[in-house]
């Protein structure tokens, strides 16, 4: 057992790079499965922290709840059928490669362009959650906060991938230990009657609302599959790192949930001390502060007061959680936008590696400017949806993807299959079409935004194959 531990995780620290992965344009092979656990829960576990919290208005802890059962089933099926693709085309593209393969060059640039929204705008949101949690012990602008963590953090990614993997998989042991922590001190103040005050405020339809909110507890997971061409072994240790970390992200989700939420209503979680609750809105001004993105502390302010050491840890260490996400999906960002640039399908200079760090720095400092400008508008609910509706979309397509390879590949070396295909990848497919459908309805403005950028990107992609699409290279 002790061997097994050693050969599968633990030596993580002493990495080996052959002579081929230190040329210019080529990514290091340096993660194993601990660390590509770390790298899954970290890009994901801000949600745990914020975020979800902002889908209680609209759905109350019922609508949530029915939400978020929903969502985590997609995301159950989504991963166990998604980890087929990413172990047999471990690339740093992702769902840009699968669907490029599978669907045609269309499609893959198609869903390399939505993967990018979705990367590209998470870690402005949680950026803004980290300029809340620092604000609930300082008097600092949160967007001060969050565009100065963009400059440390994209440093610390462009320095390189085996500093950044392994500072990854340290604060996010320490943010997973902090939420079961968490956990414990709140559940026992757990009562019935807090969590069904007002549970349904705009009645079942809530539920719909709710959907990117509930996405945002496990959204960016998929990110484990655009560091698969770093991954030492990636056909063996992808699959365990989708797996390990999925399982570990519901059991959390779903307790913090609870335990949050039945400590004081859902009210006590969203909305700061003496703000009228009636007054909510997604689109608050910045400045006005009128809902929150730290529910944790002001969950456990009811049980322990401000004053209890265990309050000041969580805001600690809860920060790192909020570090752990953003840091990672950081990471993933970069890969994902330079793998469209080293195909042709966006300006080649996005697709550079630099030759010391091995590190896509054009890539990392491209997706930082965009990040700021959007922390400056300070919408921080807006920014979810915008980069749930990114998610989903990738979602639909990479199942699309699966099938199509299915039929058109059935000879493809697949070290891991789906698990219950054709069930899983139907199910995954299914949820994420009807929350589409859904986030269409209910956010058609943040919808216009999302399209808007789908069409333009489609203008761009005809204009470059006009061009001189047949540099576009095969992932």
């Amino acid at each position: 057992m002790i061997a097994k531990l050693m050969e599968g995780g633990y030596t993580f620290c002493f990495l080996m790079t052959d002579s081929t992965q230190e040329k210019s344009g080529k990514l290091r092979r340096t993660l194993g499965p601990v660390m590509l656990w770390g790298l899954g829960v970290g890009y994901v576990i801000s949600g745990e922290y914020f975020g979800w919290n902002l889908g209680l208005p609209l759905g109350g802890t019922w609508g949530m709840l029915v939400a978020t059962l929903i969502i985590t089933l997609m995301y159950v099926a989504f991963t166990l059928s998604y980890a087929e693709l990413a172990c047999a085309m471990p690339k740093a593209g992702g769902v840009f490669v699968y669907a490029k393969r599978a669907l045609g060059p269309f499609w893959g640039f198609q869903a390399g362009l939505v993967q990018v929204v979705e990367f590209v705008f998470a870690p402005p949101a949680i950026a803004m959650a980290i300029g809340a949690y620092v604000g609930m012990r300082f008097e600092v602008d949160p967007r001060v906060v969050g565009i100065a963590a963009f400059l440390i953090f994209t440093g610390l990614n462009i320095w390189g991938v085996k500093q950044a993997a392994i500072f990854e998989l340290v604060i996010t042991v320490l943010a997973v230990t902090e939420l079961l922590i968490f956990i414990g001190v709140a559940a026992p103040s757990f009562e019935l009657a807090n969590f069904n005050h007002n549970p349904l405020p705009n009645g079942w339809g809530g539920v719909f609302k709710c959907l990117p909110f509930a996405i945002w507890f496990y959204l960016a997971i998929e990110g484990v599959a655009n560091v698969a061409e770093e991954a030492r072994d990636p056909q063996k240790t992808v699959a365990r790192g989708f797996g390990s970390a999925i399982f570990t992200l519901v059991v959390l989700a779903l307790a913090v949930f609870f335990t949050s939420t039945g400590v004081g209503g859902w009210e006590a979680i969203v909305y700061l001390p003496g703000t009228e609750p009636g007054t909510y809105m997604l689109g608050d001004e910045p400045g006005t502060f009128k809902t929150s993105d730290a529910p944790l502390p002001l969950a456990l302010a009811k049980v322990v007061g401000k004053e209890h050491f265990l309050y000041t840890l969580l805001i600690g260490v809860g920060l790192l959680g909020l570090i752990a996400s953003f840091h990672g999906i950081i990471l993933v960002a970069g890969r994902a936008m330079m793998e469209m640039g080293r195909s042709g399908f966006l300006p080649s200079p996005l697709g550079s590696v630099n030759s010391r760090t091995q590190t896509p720095i054009v890539a990392l400092l491209v997706n930082m400017v965009i990040g700021i400008m959007a922390i400056l508008s300070g919408r921080t609910g807006e920014i979810i949806t915008l980069a749930a509706f990114g998610a989903v979309t990738l979602y639909v397509i990479s199942m699309y993807s699966l099938f199509a390879l299915r039929k058109k590949e059935p000879d493809l070396k697949r070290p891991f299959r789906a698990v219950c295909y054709p069930v899983f990848p139907a199910l995954a497919l299914l949820i994420a079409y009807v929350s589409i459908v859904a986030m269409n309805w209910y956010n058609p403005l943040i919808a216009g935004i999302f399209f808007g950028i789908l069409i333009l990107g489609t203008g761009y992609f005809f204009m470059t194959q006009r061009n001189g699409g047949s540099t576009h290279s095969d992932p």
